[in-house]
């Protein structure tokens, strides 16, 4: 049966706006008073409302005026850990430095004896407290990483929790594998780190169905680019997507990123214009967490030179305990659009469908036929009242695979 759903204001299909580059407000292919009409949780037809009455079954209507935008989409999260790390916070306030903290046995490596000492009943809460929350914030599509249990069995127990909490969420969860977020403390030689998860854990993901994708943190503190790219070409071989944790304060993994045709590179805040033009001429989208920036003060990837270079940008939170605990991916968009002058198209699209793309899932992001029904509308008369507040204007009503799941 299908169902007519509106009408709104303004509808931002992004149908046909650009994969790659630099992108004008003109391009977002906006419908004005526009309808969607669905089917099995699938976009049938999107236009004007009053011309899709005929073809509907049934019609929701949507109450004053609202503007209609995809369902946002947060490529790289860490939604699962154990504790919390304000202590590390207070510390960088104070300016220690990120790397300076790890050394100190603080950073990631706290939230791994939390992890660790959790239960999963407890770990599982966490997330489906979090992946709700952003639900309510309009997101749909959420990527969560491990990366805080650092061997095969704490490791195994993240992503069992991942996949358990997806019946529990509405929102669809996306799972990464990232044992190689660090060393710990238990392996002396990172290679032979490396070696142990490539032989022990990778396997075991795509036997139990836990994952098809594997990050990893190249970093001289995390792993350097010449044992990192070996592990990575393994997990391609494993038959794994990758991507890269790339580039944040040293250059080198955008270029593994792309040698090995990875999904996606994410942070690039270190990214200079070597790596900006290697990642332009990619099909590698380059993700910019500015999340991370703000919570460690430091600048921003250089989202505007990526785009002007014809790079594929998305924007994510990087929502984790330690350097981006915000997790607020409307309000991190907003902030990195001013500082880098993005335009709105840029913003939107970077938030929906190059963020699907990051994931390889070409299913979601855009309002257009044979696409799923993820939507949000915004109770305001002008799309730019969205970025105008800086994300604190939330979307009132949320649509997962066509069912409403919030309505205020």
């Amino acid at each position: 049966m299908s169902k007519l759903i509106g009408p709104f204001k303004e509808v931002i299909t992004l149908a046909n706006t650009a994969q790659k580059g630099a992108l004008g407000d003109d391009k977002m292919d906006i419908i004005q008073n526009g309808g969607v009409l669905i089917e099995d949780e699938k976009i049938l037809k999107v236009g004007a409302f009053e011309d899709l009455r005929s073809g509907a079954s049934a019609i929701e209507e949507v109450a004053g005026d609202h503007i209609l935008l995809p369902g946002l989409i947060d490529c790289h999260t860490h939604l699962v850990w154990g504790g919390s790390r304000a202590r590390d916070y207070t510390l960088r306030m104070s300016g220690e430095s990120y790397e300076k903290i790890l050394e100190q046995g603080g950073g990631i490596f706290d939230s791994v004896e939390k992890t660790r000492a959790a239960s999963p009943e407890s770990l599982h809460d966490g997330l489906v407290k979090r992946a709700s929350r952003h639900l309510n914030d309009g997101v749909t599509t959420i990527e969560v990483k491990s990366g805080y249990g650092l061997d095969v069995e704490n490791e195994l127990k993240v992503l069992n929790v991942i996949k358990n909490a997806i019946a529990d969420v509405e929102a669809d969860l996306i799972p990464t594998c990232l044992a190689a977020h660090v060393c710990p403390k238990e392996f002396k030689d990172k290679k032979e780190f490396l070696t142990y998860l490539e032989k022990e854990l990778l396997p075991q993901l795509l036997v139990k169905g836990l994952a098809n994708r594997v990050d990893i943190f190249v970093e001289p503190s995390a792993f350097p680019v010449e044992i990192a790219k070996d592990y990575m070409s393994a997990a391609k071989s494993l038959g794994f997507d990758l991507t890269v944790h790339a580039d944040q304060f040293h250059t080198g993994g955008s270029q593994i990123a792309v040698e090995l045709e990875a999904r996606s590179a994410d942070h690039l805040e270190a990214s200079a214009d070597k790596e900006i033009e290697l990642l332009g001429k990619s099909n590698t989208v380059a993700v910019a967490l500015p999340g991370a920036s703000i919570g460690l003060g430091m600048q921003f990837t250089r989202a505007r030179k990526l785009l002007d270079a014809g790079a594929s940008l998305a924007i994510s939170t990087d929502w984790n305990p330690g350097s981006g605990p915000m997790g607020d991916l409307l309000v991190q968009a907003s902030i990195l659009g001013i500082y880098e002058k993005l335009s709105s198209a840029e913003i939107f699209s970077g938030i929906t469908f190059r963020a699907a793309k990051a994931l390889g899932l070409g299913d979601r992001g855009r309002l257009k036929e044979g696409m799923k029904a993820d939507m949000i509308a915004f109770p305001v008369n002008d799309y730019r009242e969205i970025l105008y507040n800086q994300g604190k204007i939330k979307p009132d009503t949320v649509w997962k695979n066509g069912k409403q799941v919030k309505h205020v």
